[in-house]
């Protein structure tokens, strides 16, 4: 794919972004009961954590729980795929609802890209079920980072000071190294075009 040609397709996928909550929403479970459900946090502060992690090192291992059952390990894809790791702070809240729907839309580019998309909320596994299910289905595992409370959060440096996680995302390459670090603004969703871009390089 042509330079210009994957920006045209991330503006393609940022005007869908964000909708795309709306279009993977299952017969079952509308758009409107969704957005009923969901608690309105209010304007959070941007950062309020400290990173115990950088670009270059070897990111921490960590096993966690699945919300479609059994554990997920960082180390079940060295050698083999890119991992993005994507923290967000808690189910049931807006802007959380809106970003891991939206990644349905470029599944495909991630599958190109050879990366894998691990999503990790420090909620249960009970209300990570529920949460997602009323989300529709998404591509990549949940995982819950409950308990101990916030530990795979507090150990890359994202655990706020309230027990939720920032809105963080964390770009892996097959080696295991950390390549790129977006500790981003908890009130938006990082955008899909930046994310594209860091996983281009590690295909270069």
């Amino acid at each position: 794919m042509t330079g210009e040609r994957m920006k045209k397709n991330c503006r393609s996928i940022l005007i869908a972004f964000g909708t795309a909550a709306l279009f993977c929403m299952p017969v079952t479970a509308p758009a409107q009961d969704l957005k009923q459900s969901i608690y309105q946090v209010g304007t959070l502060k941007p950062v309020d954590s400290v990173l115990k992690v950088r670009v270059g090192e070897r990111a921490p291992d960590f096993t966690l729980r699945a919300v479609s059952g059994g554990t997920v390990s960082l180390k079940d894809y060295a050698g083999k795929k890119n991992v993005m790791i994507s923290f967000v702070p808690a189910a049931w809240t807006p802007v959380c609802s809106d970003q891991w729907p939206g990644y349905n839309i470029v599944q495909e580019e991630f599958e190109r890209l050879n990366t894998v998309l691990i999503g990790i909320s420090v909620d249960n596994v009970p209300t990570l079920h529920a949460w997602t299910r009323a989300m529709g289905s998404l591509w990549f595992p949940v995982l819950s980072d409950f308990w101990p409370h916030g530990k795979v959060a507090d150990t890359y440096g994202v655990l706020r000071s309230d027990g939720t996680s920032e809105r963080a995302i964390f770009i892996i390459d097959t080696q295991g190294i950390i390549r790129s670090i977006d500790v981003h603004d908890i009130n938006a969703r990082p955008p899909l075009e930046d994310i594209i871009g860091e996983l281009e390089k590690l295909n270069k």
